[in-house]
């Protein structure tokens, strides 16, 4: 640790006093006008920032000539010294304690560890190149053309201070004209790795220094190698806490904040008292962090304080420092200074653009495209910044030989880091926007402009629903519509070929789908585990061309579970069990009826395992040589001891089990351990008749060894632990996969929805949507085969995760409740803590939950409504199915025999494109012989539409594993259509018909809330039936959607068709039926209230009304017991 009681320059001789601006302190100090001075400095700062926000470096340069002006006044004047003396006391250690651990966290923070991490070897090999380039080159300029002659230690500390490139300097200029992420975190993490080496070097220096003059060169890599490995290891365990803490549902914004930043100081300031480097520890630390660590929108709150924290100490130490150079001799700034600031601002960027030329091979073995035109951008990146003025002082102080002018180190680094700021930070942009690097591609255009359209689209629905309303009549919609409109306007360029749209489309995929998890995980679906390995996957696959990420790519990311499952079973089969031999072998023989009672009892196996505890310190003497030498007897005693009882214990043993003796391992191992005691018994009295034969002495010593064995079973106690303890792993493995591949296929989902909006054209749109569909079922069927193995984890999981969404809801819904007045902020506050409270309780959810029985299923099928009414109908004739792997459920152009509800198992689904009941002249895709391929798990119903319209079946399903399922018969289906006509039935098409419309239509239907259970109680949506030549009139006030579900339609006023599934566009006012059957799904425009009469548009007659309807299901329980009444008589 270093010297806390020195000032910024160390003196060599006695207790003599510091000068201070070249005088000694032998007055009287006033420290209160210094924060006068520290709170002036953050105004003048702010004020400065504020009006000159394009040039960072202007607002330093002035900062630093004003602290040089202030520090001049306090050398010449006493008034002024006075306010500044305590900033010439304060200790550089402390200054850099104060400064550092901030700014290295937040640059450390912005890092994406994932990009990162895809390049560790070749940042870690460009940041050591990096680093022994500018030591070796740097410190040979200053030892060749520095006149102050400087020693060749404080030469290599100071070409240490100047190699190391400034974090959060090096990539601003970057960020602000579009570079891609992927490059600036290559450039911050070289800049963290020479910042971490630099603060250890610093730091052996700081601890040696007062001891040992001379380093060894195991002491430099013994003490670097446990710095770094401390450090990772504290800065790690730190993240860990502060990602609790964070995560932390009960915690406010405020309490996070203060919580989060002096954690950071207190990780910096543990690991410095230990010896290591917290700024290692740090960087390590906003590695561990991302966004997922945080709370819901509390990342930008911390990263605002961050920024305004690590913006302020910037302009405080620039001032500060300028203030120290002034306080120096003005005779030491002379020409030579002048001179030897422009050869080592000429070196340092030497230094860069040589180290670009040694790692381009490196970086051109990356899977990123790197080339020359990013070499040039590179090369001007070694920006110094805060870090290197921080260590600055040290310098001097850590100097073997002091020097006259120590501020000459300061004042070096600090215009060295001005003259980066400004000049690289202008020729890095100025470079990347000359060689085309700024420039956006045309995909990306071409999606920018889909983006555009559609959002100029919204503009226009918006003006166009705004001129209806009254109190907007009198507005200038001319002049709105002109003030609203975009205009960009992209340089025409040829258009690019189908790979490299295809190219630009998989990037947003990925954007897309990382976007998909993380609000996933926001919303409480998907845990934090699972989320950050699909994001890690995502941005792993992500670099490599042409490559849309699939389920078996996350399940390689995470690695095999197999490992586990192989060491379970080799633990069962090590597993200790009881055989034991019936009773009625021995008939009235009470010797062995005594003896069968203490085998197999309790206190007998207790009793082996207390035999071989008694034996751990024998054993311990017997290797012992010299206690062994001294109690031989015993030890021959204890032996004889021991080997009868095990002989004693096994024959008891043999004589009840007799041959099923051997059928366990662990009665062999006994056995063996018996035979090996009798030949070390015979070998030791042979030993006592020839104590001459050196080969009997030899061997019998090596048969003592052998004892040890005598401890191995031990073991099968701890086999059932270790049993348990494997089993609770396969389970969390099961239900992280689980996780992780539920939130693959949502992801997927959501990525169908927006891929319109990413390429307008068709062939584009279509090759991703097939990609798409095909990654979904593969992940569907690995859900399945998961399912299959562990039901009581999938249903455990999926039990916690409804009890998550339901009371997300409830959360949602007191938001608003809260948000409108009509619930008071206290008992908003109170009802809130309730609801965290449940949501947190959930971390204790049992692991796995006991699957249901058979008959509970029944209350899944959503169209029974779990009413007990219709579940005992149905129970009654229900009955269990068995299917072994392979066999086929049901084939296509076979006639239904029932409908199949799945319990457990899964099973897959081959078919040509449904016909939707549209004859095959009419169907575009009549000669279409792709097959298509759909997985049945637990939960899904087969043959549901081949029972209502009594056709032949469309699909074949064959099972993938063993299943299990609900068999309800064509004819069971039909009597309960029967009993409780007309709802039952209803019921079916209605959930048949919700079902179809979200599969095709989903982004249509993404704003409205179509629960089947909403559907049936408040006539949300409604099924219209429709025959051949029957019409149907639409009314788009009442309409809100209108689809065709099954069958076909015909607008009667332009005679154009639409066939199923089809959304029947608003100028469509009258249709006729033009198949057998059609059935088109009504969404409603309002929500009517509850039991209320409707409208009925139907000429036919064929749809009762609601009246009817509603009249009907209140009566159709007394219509089932009269006919339940009727059937049993």
């Amino acid at each position: 640790m270093p010297n806390t009681n020195s000032s910024f320059w160390m003196q060599g001789e006695g207790n003599r006093p510091d000068l201070l601006c070249g005088r000694s302190a032998t007055y009287t100090v006033v420290n209160s006008h210094f924060l006068m001075l520290v709170c002036s400095t953050v105004v003048l700062g702010g004020f400065l920032r504020t009006y000159l926000r394009s040039s960072e470096v202007t607002v330093l340069i002035i900062l630093s000539v004003s602290g040089f002006v202030i520090g001049q006044l306090a050398h010449s004047s006493i008034k002024v010294y006075q306010i500044v003396y305590p900033l010439l006391r304060t200790p550089s250690f402390s200054l850099y304690c104060y400064f550092a651990p901030i700014i290295i966290f937040m640059a450390a923070l912005d890092v994406d560890f994932y990009i990162l991490k895809n390049v560790f070897w070749q940042v870690l090999l460009t940041g050591l190149i990096s680093f022994v380039v500018s030591f070796i080159i740097i410190g040979y300029v200053v030892l060749k053309f520095n006149r102050d002659f400087w020693d060749l230690q404080t030469s290599l500390l100071f070409s240490m201070t100047l190699g190391m490139t400034d974090p959060i300097h090096s990539v601003n200029s970057l960020k602000t004209i579009g570079i891609s992420k992927m490059y600036t975190d290559i450039i911050r993490g070289e800049s963290m790795i020479i910042c971490g080496f630099t603060s250890i070097c610093f730091g052996v220096f700081r601890s040696n220094s007062l001891h040992v003059a001379v380093f060894t060169e195991l002491q430099i890599i013994l003490s670097l190698c446990l710095d770094i490995l401390g450090s990772i290891i504290c800065g790690y365990s730190c993240a860990r806490i502060i990602q609790f803490i964070l995560t932390d549902l009960f915690s406010n914004i405020l309490t996070s904040v203060i919580l989060c930043i002096s954690m950071v100081y207190m990780t910096f300031y543990i690991v410095e008292f230990l010896g290591m480097s917290g700024m290692v520890a740090l960087v390590t630390v906003g590695l561990n962090l991302d966004s997922l660590s945080f709370k819901p929108r509390i990342e930008l709150i911390i990263t605002k304080f961050l920024i305004m924290f690590s913006a302020v100490f910037q302009q405080l130490l620039y001032i500060f420092f300028g203030i120290v150079i002034g306080c120096g001799e003005t005779k030491y700034l002379n020409f030579h200074a002048v001179v030897f600031l422009f050869i080592l601002f000429a070196t340092v960027n030497f230094v860069r653009l040589l180290t670009v030329v040694l790692v381009s091979p490196i970086l051109m073995h990356t899977s990123y495209e790197y080339n020359w035109k990013w070499g040039i951008v590179i090369a001007w990146s070694g920006i110094k910044g805060v870090f290197s003025l921080l260590l600055a002082p040290d310098i001097h102080n850590l100097a073997e030989k002091k020097i006259e002018s120590p501020q000459l180190f300061i004042l070096y680094v600090q215009v060295i880091s001005l003259l980066t700021m400004g000049i690289n930070s202008y020729m890095m942009t100025h470079s990347a926007r000359t060689l085309g690097l700024c420039a956006i591609s045309l995909p990306r255009q071409m999606a920018m402009q889909n983006a555009i359209k559609h959002i100029q689209e919204i503009i226009q629905n918006t003006i166009t629903l705004f001129k209806t309303e009254k109190m907007l009549t009198n507005v200038n919609w001319t002049l709105v519509e002109e003030k609203t409109k975009i205009e960009y306007n992209f340089p025409e360029e040829e258009s690019p070929t189908e790979e490299v749209l295809i190219e630009e489309a998989r990037l947003h995929v990925a954007i897309i789908q990382m976007s998909s998890f993380e609000k996933q995980c926001n919303d409480g679906i998907l845990s934090v585990e699972a989320a950050r390995i699909l994001i890690g996957a995502s941005k792993s696959y992500c670099p490599i061309q042409g490559k849309f990420m699939s389920i078996y790519d996350v399940s390689t990311y995470v690695r095999a579970r197999s490992w586990l499952m192989k060491f379970k079973n080799m633990l069962t089969v090590l597993e200790y069990h009881k055989d034991k031999a019936p009773l009625f072998l021995y008939g009235n023989n009470k010797l062995l009826l005594f003896v069968h009672h203490i085998v197999f009892s309790e206190e007998f196996e207790y009793a082996g395992h207390v035999i071989t505890v008694m034996y751990i310190y024998p054993m311990i003497i017997h290797l012992w040589p010299m206690a062994r030498e001294l109690n031989v007897s015993t030890l021959l005693s204890v032996n004889y001891y021991y080997i009868f009882l095990y002989i004693f214990r096994s024959a008891l043993k043999i004589i009840i089990l007799k041959r099923k003796y051997f059928d366990q391992y662990w009665n062999t191992l006994d056995f063996l351990i018996v035979l090996l005691g009798i030949v070390d018994l015979f070998c030791l009295y042979f030993v006592k008749l020839r104590p001459d034969n050196l080969v009997l002495i030899q061997f019998t010593v090596i048969l003592g060894y052998f004892r040890i064995i005598r401890f191995i079973p031990f073991i099968k106690i701890i086999i059932p632990l270790l049993i348990n303890v494997v089993d609770v792993q396969i389970k969390k493995r099961l239900r992280l996969m689980y996780g992780i591949t539920k939130g693959y296929v949502k992801s997927q989902e959501d990525t169908k929805l927006l891929i319109k909006h990413i390429s307008s054209q068709e062939s584009i749109y279509q090759k991703l949507y097939e990609i798409l569909e095909t990654n979904k079922r593969d992940a569907v069927k690995e859900l399945g085969l998961i399912e299959h193995e562990g039901r009581d984890v999938v249903i455990a999981l999926k039990t916690r995760q409804a009890i998550r969404s339901v009371i997300a809801k409830a959360l949602k819904n007191l938001t608003f409740l809260w948000s409108r007045g009509i619930i008071d902020k206290h008992e908003g506050i109170e009802m809130n803590k309730v609801l965290l409270a449940k949501i947190k309780a959930l971390n204790n959810f049992p692991m796995a939950i006991a699957p249901p029985t058979p008959d509970k299923y029944l209350h899944n099928i959503v169209w029974l409504e779990n009413k007990d009414v219709l579940i005992e109908f149905f129970k009654e004739r229900a009955k269990l199915a068995y299917f072994d792997y392979g066999d086929v459920i049901c084939r296509e152009g076979e006639m239904p025999q029932g409908i199949y509800l799945v319990i457990s198992g899964m099973a897959i689904l081959h078919s040509l494109p449904p016909t939707f009941g549209i004859d095959s002249s009419l169907r575009s895709d009549r000669g279409s012989k792709t097959m298509f391929t759909e997985y049945c798990t637990s939960g899904d119903i087969i043959g549901e539409l081949s029972c209502l319209l009594k056709r032949e079946i469309e699909y074949t399903v064959i099972c993938e594993t063993i299943l299990q399922a609900c068999f309800i018969s064509l004819e069971d289906l039909y009597e309960g259509f029967d009993v409780f006509w007309p709802s039952l039935e209803y019921k079916i098409w209605l959930k048949l018909a919700l079902g179809i419309a979200y599969q095709y239509f989903e982004s249509s239907l993404s704003d409205e809330d179509l629960d089947f259970q909403k559907c049936v109680a408040f006539n949300l949506a409604y099924v219209e039936t429709l025959s051949s030549y029957n019409e149907m009139t639409i009314d788009n006030v009442t309409m809100k959607f209108v689809i065709i579900v099954y069958g076909s339609v015909i607008d009667t006023k332009t005679e154009v068709p639409y066939l199923a599934p089809c959304i029947l566009p608003k100028t469509c006012e009258q249709v006729q039926g033009t198949s057998d059957l059609s059935k088109l799904l009504v969404v409603q425009a309002f929500e009517p209230a509850k039991n209320t009469d409707s409208k009925v548009m139907v000429n036919t007659g064929l749809r009762m009304t609601q009246r009817e309807y509603n009249w009907k299901r209140k009566n159709e329980e007394r219509c089932f017991q009269l006919s339940w009444n009727r059937s049993q008589s």
